[in-house]
């Protein structure tokens, strides 16, 4: 196949590899045109994913044109990007193409799962999303992994997962778009929530309780949208929640251990090159809850820790105090 991957950090260039690897005609889309050029001349991305050398076959470029003959396209970007970077290429893009969404978040503005944002600016009708516990160091460096690709299509689905399959990289298919997007994008939320109970040392059994209630946030929500509640206990859901909230790797985890010892949101994203989704996405989802009158009490704890400088003593406490009630 002919793929294009949008969106070149840590993720993008770990896909661009593993297509590589897998025989495709791979090309990478890089937004500045400075880091292009250094991944072009030395086949490594040393800002999002320093220490791995990008096969000879990938090309690096700076402009859409690939787009137009090709048959998969891979958008990598950030979630609150999205748009802006789906309207530049959509003149570009083959209409015949897969489109494949690979990042995780909630539109801040309009609400939006990434899905919905290519839905709305390209005309592709063959539309599908990526997800699961996949961090890109560890499928970078050969370990072993799986995901989940879910379309509205099966055949589109299972399309994309020959295209991705390989001993070291398992895929599986679904149908519930909607609930595979939630799960790799709520997650990161409860990531948040498991860093912070790692900063202040709140030990195993805290985590997980904290993993399997955010579960049930997630669901809740989930179910709210249409989702399939059986999609939460799969790769997208638990696995992917498991992989973010215990893993030092993750950028999402490791907002929320900043945040525990005490440190400033605004220096915490200042000081990092790459997007912690679940930032944003706390505010999102929020108002999808409060739209879909759906309680998300920690989701609703960790906004306040984020934005209103919440002790987080003081969230836990009224985590745990909350009123008693079933399972």
């Amino acid at each position: 196949m002919k793929i294009l991957i949008i969106g070149a950090g840590a993720w993008g260039t770990t896909l661009s590899i593993l297509l590589a690897q897998n025989k495709h005609n791979v090309t990478l889309w890089v937004y500045e045109k400075d880091l292009a050029k250094e991944i072009q001349e030395y086949r490594e991305n040393k800002k999002f994913l320093p220490g791995f050398q990008l096969p000879e076959s990938i090309d690096i470029v700076n402009d859409f044109k690939a787009g137009l003959e090709a048959d998969l396209i891979v958008f990598v970007v950030p979630t609150q990007h999205l748009r802006h970077i789906a309207k530049q290429a959509q003149g570009f893009i083959n209409p015949k193409a897969i489109v494949l969404a690979a990042n995780k978040g909630i539109e801040e503005k309009t609400l939006s799962l990434p899905l919905d944002i290519l839905k709305q600016e390209l005309k592709n009708k063959n539309l599908a999303v990526l997800s699961g516990p996949n961090l890109s160091k560890e499928i970078a460096q050969g370990l072993p992994a799986a995901a989940v690709i879910a379309s509205d299509d099966i055949e589109t689905a299972k399309t994309v997962q020959q295209v991705l399959m390989q001993e070291r990289f398992r895929v599986y298919t679904s149908t519930d778009q909607v609930g595979i997007q939630l799960g790799g994008a709520l997650k990161n939320i409860i990531a948040i929530a498991a860093g912070v109970a790692d900063g202040l040392n709140l030990g195993n059994n805290a985590k997980a309780g904290l993993l399997i209630r955010g579960v049930a946030e997630i669901s809740r929500l989930g179910k709210a949208l249409g989702a399939k509640t059986e999609t939460f206990t799969g790769l997208s859901g638990m696995g992917d929640l498991i992989t973010t909230c215990s893993s030092k790797l993750s950028r999402n985890h490791c907002v929320g251990e900043k945040i525990a010892k005490g440190k400033k949101l605004s220096d915490i994203l200042k000081s990092t090159k790459e997007v912690a989704e679940g930032v944003t996405t706390t505010k999102a989802a929020l108002a999808l809850a409060k739209k879909h009158q759906v309680e998300l009490p920690i989701a609703s704890e960790v906004n306040k820790l984020l934005y209103e400088g919440k002790d987080p003593y003081k969230a836990i406490a009224d985590l745990m105090g909350r009123e008693a009630k079933g399972e």
